[in-house]
């Protein structure tokens, strides 16, 4: 399952060409025309780097070479107008020059009286136009990720491309380092956590390692949320494809497992365990929050702190496998590690967790936290507070038969049951022996066998 966008980028783009024009004004063409003299006159000498930048290029950088040149901008933000002059010059798009993206610039009438740039962020999202031009294939996989969706909810912080990519200083294979990966500008705490992995280790320790860093998992630029399909563990099976197969020696129900536990909830023995059971319809496909009343969900969450309870997560199902509503939602039920940051501390494999009790016994911390799920508006997860008696309750019967850990989630009420049925079970033979021991016993009249009593001939009296 994959994100499709309901607008295209280039639609976003035309909508922000049309913005009111900022009051700042910028000084005399006359005036640059001398300023650039003077730097060229002052200042001959150009950094060996930059000498192999055009003469035009070295134009504009006599003026945006400067540090600190910004635009104070119409809602009061202001815009960074420098670009490091050594850094672009070794950049990829060096070789290109200032005109490759800027061919909206004409250098005659530069810089303009006013331009219409009402923020920072109006101008980089239209400003990503340019790099269509040359990139169009990575920007239609971005377009399908989840950090476009959240573009267009109208997230401030979501990644465009000069996010990850400073357009003046990109470096081929840069991003690929662990110093100088982008994702930790948004996720900094994954990204820590992620340093002191086994994965970021043998990083570190070779050059040669092909030990995966976040886009190795996750891609670089059609970044899908985890609640869609298999999500990570499609991501760990890409390079351990023989996990299964090693697991099947050792742990019983292997295939078992491995569609109910993430592989985080074993191999980050640190971390703290809950199970997430996510709504899906027939077609496994995640219920979303406009699919269901989510301040509604929110109350119950809400009530008394626990969660919701096994009742009304039974009537939540109700609802949505009532007749005339076709395909049927359940829960698909997985153990999970709690935090996103606990996900990443991936341990060496002699570490793991391969005791059965961890899970396998009654109040197992495993299933203390329990969370419902849906899909957010950008595919996001987003989760509710659950009892964790919506685990063991009996009006859970139907609601998470998904998800069932023998000796973990053990329905008391079951137990019993079963324990009567075993003693009626046994009861019937047991009955019917001890029934026809006492009529033997007590009930049976023996015949006579020496025949001394017996009348003669026959039966009983004869008429004469």
């Amino acid at each position: 399952m994959m994100l499709r966008p309901t607008v295209p980028l280039g639609a976003q783009m035309e909508a922000y060409r049309a913005l009111p024009k900022s009051s700042q004004s910028f000084p005399p063409i006359g005036f640059v025309i001398a300023a650039v003299t003077a730097a060229l006159v002052f200042f001959p000498a150009a950094a060996p780097a930059q000498e192999a930048l055009s003469d035009d290029d070295q134009l504009c950088l006599s003026c945006h070479g400067a540090e600190g040149m910004e635009k104070t901008l119409a809602d009061g933000s202001t815009l960074p107008l420098h670009v490091p002059a050594d850094m672009f010059a070794k950049s990829v798009h060096g070789a290109i020059g200032c005109a490759g993206c800027h061919a909206d610039i004409d250098p005659a009438a530069h810089p303009p009286s006013d331009k219409d740039i009402e923020s920072a962020r109006g101008y980089a999202i239209a400003s990503t136009e340019a790099c269509m031009g040359c990139h169009a294939e990575m920007v239609e996989h971005w377009e399908k990720s989840v950090h476009a969706a959240l573009v267009r909810t109208g997230n401030p912080t979501a990644p465009i491309c000069t996010d990850c990519h400073s357009p003046h200083a990109v470096i081929k294979d840069q991003v690929a380092t662990l110093d100088q990966t982008p994702c930790k500008n948004c996720h900094g705490e994954i990204f820590t956590a992620y340093l002191g992995s086994m994965h970021a280790k043998a990083r570190r320790g070779s050059d040669e390692s092909i030990a995966p860093i976040c886009s190795g998992c996750h891609s670089a630029h059609d970044v899908q949320p985890t609640v869609l399909g298999e999500g990570p563990k499609a991501a760990c099976s890409g390079c351990h494809s023989d996990a299964l197969e090693a697991h099947q020696k050792w742990l019983p129900n292997a295939g078992l497992h491995f569609e109910v536990v993430s592989c985080p909830a074993c191999h980050s023995p640190a971390a703290q365990r809950k199970v997430d059971l996510l709504l899906v319809d027939s077609e496994d496909r995640a219920i979303g929050t406009e699919q269901i009343g989510v301040p509604l969900l929110e109350a119950s969450a809400r009530s008394n702190g626990q969660g919701l309870d096994a009742l009304t997560l039974w009537n939540l199902l109700q609802t949505f496998n009532r007749e005339g509503i076709g395909g049927k939602t359940i829960l698909r039920g997985r153990l999970e590690v709690r935090t996103g940051p606990q996900a990443h501390q991936l341990a060496d494999k002699s570490q793991a967790l391969s005791d059965c009790q961890t899970c396998h016994s009654a109040g197992s911390e495993a299933f203390d936290s329990v969370t419902i799920s849906l899909a957010g508006p950008a595919g996001e997860r987003v989760r509710f507070g659950a009892s964790p008696e919506v685990l063991s309750s009996v009006i859970s019967l139907d609601s998470v038969s998904g998800f069932y850990a023998i000796g973990g989630t053990r329905i008391k009420i079951l137990d019993i049951l079963l324990i009567m049925a075993v003693l009626a079970g046994l009861a019937v033979p047991i009955g019917h022996m001890t029934m026809g021991w006492v009529f033997k016993r007590y009930f049976l009249v023996q015949r006579p066998t020496d025949g001394g009593d017996r009348p003669a001939g026959g039966d009983g009296p004869k008429a004469a």
